[in-house]
Formats: C-alpha cells, structure tokens, sequence
C-alpha cells in the first residue's frame, strides 16, 4: 500500500477511474478493472481503474462516506459519475490494502488536487455519497524514560511510559520561532494514543472469585486496537487472529504498549489478565512512530462488525469530537452490539478536557484512580462539551478504576507497570469481557445493558464529584451479581438531580436557585437496555410532590425523538415559580417518563418492550438576590477547538496550541466560578445572544477572551443596557494579524497550512462592541512579569488598550514586546503599555465598563498566577460603583490614551470565521451577519402533583428495576488468591503446563489441594504456640532482688549541681 520515498516518508499508491481520452501516466501501471453498471454514461463505459506508485503534489486526501456498503467496483462508478465533469489527473482514489479489503466498504479515500477542490460539491451532492470530509492523521510519540523499578520478575523490562506533566510550563522558554510556529503537534488536533504513564489488578478487583466458579472469558471476542503483539509471546494462549492496518509490514509491537493492554485483558501468566480464555483480536492500527489515520480506523472497525466482535478496547482519544466519520463509525459499530470501551483521557486535571470516543453515549468512558482510590492527577475531567454554548455538558466518565501504577505484560516476556487512562481502559474492558462469560443468555448483553451494570454497581468515591468519578468505582463483583438477576430495561444517567448533594452533585450543588435567574440544565443519558433502538412515549410527566413543595419550581424537558444506538438524552430545566420569589427552602418532584423499544424476540408483529423510570429532582431554592451580587457569564461568543483552528491564549504554548477546553465556567474558568462563589457572587451562563436576556435582573456582563463576532442588534442592546445601569468587564487576549499568520502549522493529512480565524481573541469584533464609549484594544502583543496593587502578576500574550475616554483611569505597566519576538526573534522592552481601564458611563444611571488586556490569569488552563483580586476589585467597581484606592492612586496611572497615532486591528483577510460562527454567513466571498435567531422558548411541562412524601435518600433508593442481586450468591472464596508462577530463565512458553497455577480450569486440581495444606500448617502453628503457653504458666515467677545504688555514687549525685 505504501512504498518508501526519497525522503524517508511513506508515499501510497493509488488506483483511479481513467477516462480513455484523459492524459495517463505510464509509471507503475498496473490494470484493475472498474466494470460499471448499465446505467454509466457511454463517455464512460471504457474507464478502467489502474494502480499508480506516484504520489501527485499538490493533493489533499478526503474521505468520502456512502449510504451503505458497496463494492470496490461501485464505489469507483459513484465517484466517477460525481467527477465526471473533472479532468482524470485532478483525482485519485487510494488503494487500500488491508483485510477489509476483500469485503464491500462504505467509504473510499480520494486524493483532489488542491485546484480541484469545488469538485467537492459535485461529490456531495451525488445521490450514494452521504459525507465527504478531510482525512485525519493521528499522531503522538511516546516517549519512553529510564525507570529504575524492577518488574514482576526481574526481567530485562527497566523502562516505563513517560509520565504526565501538566499543560502548564513550569518555566518560560524562548519562542525561537521558525517559519511554522505549531509545526504538526498533533496533540490536540487529531487523536492520538492516550499515553501510559507509570500488583495484579485482576485479583485486586477480585475477578479470582469468578475464576473460582469456571468463569474466564471462554466464548468472548475481545479486540485490542493499539500498537499489535508479538505472534509467540508467552503470556498469550488465544490469540485467534492478528491484522495490521497501517503502512508498516509487520504485526509485531514495537513499542509494547499493545502487548501491556493486552495483557491486562487476557494475561494467562504472570502479571494476569482478567479473561484468559477470551478470544483476542489484535488490530495493529499504529504504526511504531505512533501514527495512524481515520481511514485506517474505519476499515479495521469495518473488520470487526465483520468479525462479531463482543468487546472493544480503544485506549486512544482526541477532542475532535466532530470527526464525522469516526463518531459515526463509533455509532454503528455499538450499534452491532460492540461493547466498546475507551479511555476518557490523560488531559487531568483540568475540567472539560474528555476525549473521543470516550464521551459518547453509547461508549463506557473510563478514568483513573490510584490503589489509595484517588483519582488520578492525570485522569480528564468532565463536562462533556458538545452541547456547548446553548446546553449543558453531560456526565462523564462513566466508571473510574485503577489507572496508575498498574502491573502488566511486557513487550517480549516479564512485566511491567504503567499508568494513565489508557491502562484504566483494558481493567474495564477485561472486566467486562469476563463479565460477558459469566451471562447464560448472551442476547442480554450489550452495550448498554453492560453500561447498566456497570454504574449500578460502582462504587462511589466520597469526596469526589461526579465530573470526576462518574458513577463511582468499577466493583466487578457486585457487576456480577447485577448481570446475572438482569431484566432488559431503561436507566437514567444520572439516575437522580439533587441540587443540595455536595460535592458529588457539583456544579449543580454549588449555587441554589432563584426566581429571575437563568435556568438551570441538567443533561440526563437515557440508556437504553432493551434494544438498539427506542423511543419515548408520549411526553415526560412533571410530578412535584406537593408536601416538599414541588410546585415552587417548574420544569421543561427536551429528549431525543429517538434512541439511538442504546442511548439518547434527556435535558431537564429547572426554574423557580414566580411564587417562590421570596421563599427559601428544599423542593422535591419526579420526572416520570416511558420507554418503548421493539421487542425482538417477539413473534407478534408490532410487539414493544415498555419500561417505565423515574427521575427525582431536589433542590434548594433562595430569594432572588440583589442585582448587584448577580454575574452573567457570556458563554455564547466563545469559540473553540473543533471545528476550526482557534489558538491558545498563550502562546508560549507551543505543544498544546489549540483553544478546546470550552471557556465555561465549569470547565477552564473553574477556580474563577469557584472564588466568585465564595466571595458571595451569583453566577449564571448566557448561552444565547445578548438580546435574549432581562439586563435589569444582573449587575455585570462578564466577557472573557470571546472570539465570535456579535449581532448588530446586540450591539445596540448592549449600549442601550449599560445606559440604564448594566455594567460591563471584558478580559481580552491578543490579536495581531501578522503573528497569526506566523502561528499556522502544518497539517500532514491534508498537506496545508492551518491559519487560526481569531486570535486569543476577536479584537475587531470587540471593538466594534465597545467602539462607542470611545474604547478600543490594540494589535500589540506583550508579556512580562510586574507588580499590581502590592500583587505579583504575570501578563500572558495579552493586548493593549488603544483608546480610552479622557476622564478614564487606565493603569500601565512596564512589559516584553512578544509580537516583536514572535516576527523577528528580537527582545524589546516597552513602557507604560496600558494593560487596564476603569471608566463611569456619563448618563444618569448608567452602568461602568471596566476592561483588562489579558485572561490567562483567571483560566486554569495556563494560569502561572492568578488575579482573582483583580477581578474582586473589578466587580466591587461594577456592581457597587467604588473605586479601589489602590487602582485609583496607583503609580502606574497613566493618561488615557486617545489612540489616533495608529490604526486599530483589522480582521484577517481570507480568513474562514464565518465557516464556525454563529453570527457569520458566507455571502459572494465577503460574509456578513446573519439573520438574528430566536431566543430560545423553553416549554413548560404542565405539572401533575402528588400529594405523597418524596423520598429522604434518592441515591440509594435508585436502583435497577427488577434487580435483586442477593439472589446471586457468591462462593466464599474472598480470601483465596491464586499465586503466579513465574517463568524460570530456561523455561518454555508451552501452553500445556500442568503444575502451574493459572486461572479458571488451570488451577481447579491445585485449588483444591492448596486449603488442605493451609490447615494442617495452621494446625502446627497452633499446636507450637499451645506447648509454649502451657509451659510458660507452669514455672514458678522469680521474684527479682532489688539493687541498691552504691553509697559513693549517691553522694556524688547529691554533691553535683543541676543544670538547665
């Protein structure tokens, strides 16, 4: 499939449709015929499809996706008739060769040069062809370090996966800056291997008490994604088959972190795996430089369905969660009943940093913890961000297990102990793998009905919220007990709202609600056991309980018209009856609603599953505060990574250069919600443009580092707002067009240069906002460290204030010109840069603006000191009007800058910002707004009271309709753990080793001798210490003489003075 070039890179071969009267090449022909059907037009009824070595220059790879599966032959024919108007060498469709290849896909990969592009649309539009979209590369190294800790067996293993360091640097570096700033990280722009950082796991969670009972994984085809295995290793007995899908000629590991997760599944010695009689199917889908692409990914995932596969491992993961085709993939890969498990991400302890395909509803998304049941540093943090600005994140990760520090198989022989989410995956999967072999009826078992046991069972880690635990910690034997007295039903994740839990309930927990404020969205996973698909019957019901006082709150629900595959959502609004405005105290209710999924074993056509769950809703209700206490967090002019290229704030940041954290509250601005919080404030989201929310109802616009245009008619809200006493705080970021063009990197799957659309943030666009106070930033970039207030500060990539209103207070400081560092590599040092502005709008009641050049000291992200003073001193402005003393008689007070020496900052020309923006359309290559959308109109659920006591305790009183795991009773073999027999030097891997002690039907004849021996040992203990009790008791006690001192000595002692 791919040859080696010149210079040292894979170059592919491709096949194509040639049109007979087209140009050909004559390198490397090689015939393939592309029969086409009757219905081609005669121009192209001589076509033929030919294998070429040549990679053309000037391409960019696309993966084009079909409606269904159809043969090589059809898919040239598809193709060909939507480019028949396109000159043959224009295109290419790249041959692939691999196992799938023999069987019908449902998509090909197509090379376009780049001035052939608009025949993109002709693609699209083509009848078979559902999606065409940029082939991705993923790549990550790992890197490997010495480690001086001895395996399991004193091994040649002495080295561990590097282990995780945090996104912040601990020190400033030079830029150093080449033509390619951020030359193909790929770290946040593709996905990657979800690296291992670094006690047999498997007995820790007691899977030798399923042992015990003759469960091993036998009958379960478990696939192992990841770097490959080597054919004769010895830890493995059923390997049943191995499949390479990349570019690289061997099946082998050559980096071990596939052996390690496949030993952590099906190890039979040594460092045991949980299933070792589980069928493992090795999927080499990364090369040994830790590369691989989406295309590789389908066909293997194509392979699999193909194959029946029951669990998946994928111990990889990315933030592009609008990768269509590997998010639809996913989808039909579960769909198929695939129990796919994947790791939830090494981007912890930030929040809002989960990655694909871990965070979908229909994936068991795992996390770390240590073996103190910790969670681990490095383990990500929900929210979901999807939903992102308009809803709410969902609940993720679903299940957290021992992640870090973790024992499993080498890359030849011996063990080895690695850390990080990608070895929490392979405890889940081979959990569940071992869980699957335990379930008679096979039909039962699916993904969600496995996620259903999952959560159910956990365990929950007190002191933990649920952004970081999920539904707690992986308890494999009550999973056991919960699958086997299973009935197929809906569940609900969460499977209660209470806004009073803390902190398991937090963010919901840490603010009560009020009358006036923004209502409050929980996002509720549906899942589905009953069948691939379901639907919701009629609507959800509203049920307050009336002695609680449910009627203080009204509710809203929003769900999926279907669900689909095992899962859809369930979004919940909570509000405070107008009633309630001035009351205080707990309300209580259910939402009630019904689930119908086509029965499939059901003889009578038409015949349905119903299952019927209840969601409790609990939450504390203040009156409405003082306006001067409310904040409005802007949440709906944030922009970030996917789907467009939006830089960090700071560009320091060289190897994590894309803005994907969400800029939520809940997320990289956590620690700033949290201070706020305790400093009295009330903060709510504005998830929709500014016309859409009642200004007189807070005392401060809060915008931080907004990268998306704004509205005209927001523009005239705003200033109509702060007239009338609404007041504004803006914490900017930087922006200069030329540094943007010198922070493009180059993207290797699509052969181009990525240009970011904003800088840190939308200067133009912010000062078309603020334009009319006589406000402006500017296009300088600076950085340095000062002195603000007695506080030490650091300035991060942030920008100047241009212009200001003359009876302003603007403060400056002394900073490094980075733009200058960026662009020509020199170093330059500027006075009074003015960094922060305070100004009282003229009109009578008028509100108070207070701008500030830089956010990077109040987001998580890459804060190295934070200015939540600041911040305190900007909101005690704001909402009360005084001017901290400390600003106002600064010395660094400068004049306000009138700004007329220099031009403000433009937008980027050519730049694609309408392409991701919610104001942008395009519009004859010059975008322009579009039309103001509606302000979301939420539909209240009519309530139906009860009149009945709501329960005390609504975790412990969900719980899996028709489970009662005491049914399922387990042997008591709690105590008992099977020891491991290493291999001796000279010994050999034969599978056929009676005397050792493995698991299942290995070590049933030894099991049954080892209690025999352990009693008569004891017995011998016993009887020794008898003997020597009785013998003790039976001499006489010896009284001891008493010793007088000496009479000299006690003279000398009485003649010696004491001292202190």
């Amino acid at each position: 499939m791919f040859s080696k070039g010149r210079l040292g890179k894979w170059i592919p071969h491709f096949f194509r449709c040639d049109i007979a009267r087209g140009p050909k090449l004559q390198i490397g022909l090689v015939p393939f015929p592309c029969q086409l059907g009757q219905s081609t037009p005669e121009r192209f009824q001589s076509q033929s499809c030919k294998k070429y070595s040549v990679l053309e220059p000037k391409t960019r790879t696309y993966i084009v996706a079909f409606n269904g599966y159809f043969t090589a032959k059809a898919r040239c024919h598809f193709i060909s008739s939507a480019l028949r108007n396109t000159e043959a060498e224009n295109w290419r469709i790249v041959e692939r060769e691999n196992p799938a290849s023999d069987y019908p896909s449902d998509f090909e990969v197509v090379q376009i040069r780049q001035d052939a592009r608009s025949r993109l649309l002709t693609l699209q539009d083509h009848p078979y062809i559902k999606r065409v979209t940029p082939q991705r590369k993923v790549f990550r190294t790992l890197k490997l370090l010495s480690d001086g800790s001895s395996s399991c067996n004193d091994t040649r293993w002495v080295q561990k996966w590097q282990s995780w360091q945090s996104s912040r640097p601990l020190r400033r570096t030079s830029l150093s800056l080449s033509s390619g700033f951020w030359h193909a990280t790929g770290r946040h722009s593709s996905r990657r291997l979800l690296r291992a950082i670094p006690r047999h796991v498997a007995q820790i969670l007691q899977a030798d008490v399923l042992w015990q009972m003759g469960h091993t994984g036998s009958g379960v085809k478990v696939a192992v994604f990841d770097t490959g295995l080597s054919e004769k290793h010895p830890h493995f007995k059923n390997v049943k088959e191995r499949t390479n899908w990349t570019n690289e000629k061997t099946l082998d590991d050559g980096l071990g972190h596939g052996t390690f997760v496949a030993g952590v599944i099906a190890s039979m010695r040594e460092c045991q795996g949980f299933a070792p009689d589980s069928e493992l199917h090795i999927f080499r889908v990364f090369t040994n430089n830790q590369v691989s692409y989406t295309s590789w990914f389908l066909d293997a995932f194509n392979y699999a369905i193909l194959k029946k596969i029951d669990v998946l491992n994928l111990s990889i993961g990315g933030p592009d969660f609008m990768d269509h085709p590997f998010v639809d993939k996913v989808w039909e890969l579960t769909a198929n009943r695939v129990i796919m498990v994947s790791a939830i991400g090494n981007d912890g302890p930030l929040y809002g940093t989960l990655n694909n395909p871990a965070d979908q509803m229909d994936v068991i998304g795992v996390g770390g913890i240590d073996f103190e049941d910790n969670i681990a540093r490095f383990s990500s943090r929900g929210m979901t961000t999807w939903e992102l600005p308009g809803g709410y994140g969902r609940v993720k990760p679903d299940i957290v297990t021992y992640g870090s520090g973790v024992r499993g198989s080498g890359m030849k022989e011996g063990c080895r102990s690695l850390s990080g989410t990608s070895v929490a995956s392979p405890v889940v999967a081979g959990a569940v793998t071992l869980l699957a072999s335990t379930v008679l009826n096979r039909e039962l078992v699916n993904p969600a009905s496995m996620k259903q046991a999952l959560i159910a069972s956990a365990r929950r880690l007190p002191g933990v919220n649920m952004f970081e635990q999920g539904h707690g910690k992986l308890d494999l034997l009550r999973a056991y007990q919960i699958l086997n007295s299973y009935r197929p039903q809906a569940s609900l994740s969460p499977s209660y709202i209470d806004l009073t839990e803390c902190p398991y309930m937090w963010p919901y927990c840490s603010q009560p609600i009020y009358y006036g404020g923004m209502p409050t969205i929980v996002n509720v996973t549906i899942l589905n056991g009953m069948g691939v698909t379901g639907r919701i019957v009629d609507k959800p019901i509203w049920q307050p309980y009336l002695p609680q006082n449910g009627d203080h709150i009204d509710v809203a629900v929003s769900y999926s018209p279907v669900l689909w595959p095992w899962a859809g959502y369930l979004a919940v609004s909570i509000s405070v009856a107008k009633k309630a405005a001035s009351w205080e105290g707990i309300a209580q209710g259910h939402v009630m609603l019904t689930v119908a999924s086509p029965a499939e074993n059901d003889s009578a056509v038409g015949g349905e599953m119903i299952s019927t769950v209840k969601l409790p809703v609990k939450v504390k209700i203040v009156p409405t505060p003082p306006r001067s206490k409310r904040v409005l967090w802007d949440q709906y002019h944030n922009l970030r990574y996917p789907p467009g290229y939006f830089p960090r704030d700071n560009l320091r940041m060289k190897n994590d250069p894309l803005d994907w954290n969400g800029d939520h509250i809940h997320t990289n601005f956590r620690d700033m919600y949290q201070h706020l919080r305790s400093m009295g404030y009330f903060v709510e989201v504005l998830g929709s443009p500014i016309t859409c929310f009642d200004a007189s109802q807070y005392g401060t616009l809060l915008m931080v580092d907004s990268e998306e245009e704004y509205f005209p008619e927001e523009i005239t809200k705003l200033r109509r707002d702060i007239d009338n006493g609404l007041s504004l705080i803006i914490f900017s970021d930087w922006y200069n067009t030329s540094v943007m063009r010198k922070v493009k990197f180059y993207d290797e799957n699509t052969r181009q240069w990525w240009m970011p659309d904003t800088g840190g943030a939308n200067i133009p666009a912010l000062n078309d906002l603020i334009s009319v106070w006589g406000m402006a930033f500017s296009d300088g970039l600076y950085e340095g460290d000062f002195t603000m207030a007695d506080h030490d500060m650091y300035y991060a990539s942030g920008c100047s204030i241009a212009r200001f209103p003359e009876d302003g207070v603007v403060i400056a400081q002394t900073l490094k010109d980075q733009g200058l560092e960026v662009l020509k590599q020199e170093t330059a040092v500027v006075d009074n840069v003015p960094v922060l502005g305070l100004y009282q709008t003229p009109s009578e009641g008028g509100g108070r603006i207070a701008l500030y050049g830089d956010s990077n000291c109040i987001d998580d992200s890459h804060r190295q000191k934070d200015c939540f003073w600041l911040l305190d001193a900007l909101l005690q402005y704001t909402s009360y009007g005084v001017t901290p003393p400390s600003l106002l008689h600064s010395q660094n007070k400068v004049t306000p800058p009138a700004g007329t020496d220099k031009p403000l900052p433009e937008r980027l020309e050519g730049n694609h910002l309408y392409r991701y923006s919610k104001v942008l359309e395009a519009h004859l290559g010059d975008p322009k707004p579009r039309p103001l959308p509606a302000c979301p109109h939420l539909s209240w659920a009519k309530p139906q009271p009860l009149n009945e006591t709501a329960p005390s305790n609504l975790w412990k009183h969900q719980k899996l309709l028709s489970v009662d795991i005491d049914k399922v009773e387990l042997p008591n073999v709690g105590a008992y753990r099977p020891q491991v027999r290493p291999l001796s030097p000279g010994e050999s891997g034969a599978w056929d080793i009676p005397g050792g002690i493995m698991p299942g039907r290995y070590n049933q004849e030894v099991g049954q001798t080892i209690p025999m021996f352990a009693f008569l040992g004891a017995m011998v203990v016993l009887s020794f210490f008898v003997v020597q009790l009785t013998k003790s008791r039976s001499k006489p006690k010896r009284r001891k003489p008493r010793i007088k001192r000496p009479l000299y000595l006690q003279q000398q002692q009485q003649q010696t003075p004491h001292t202190a």
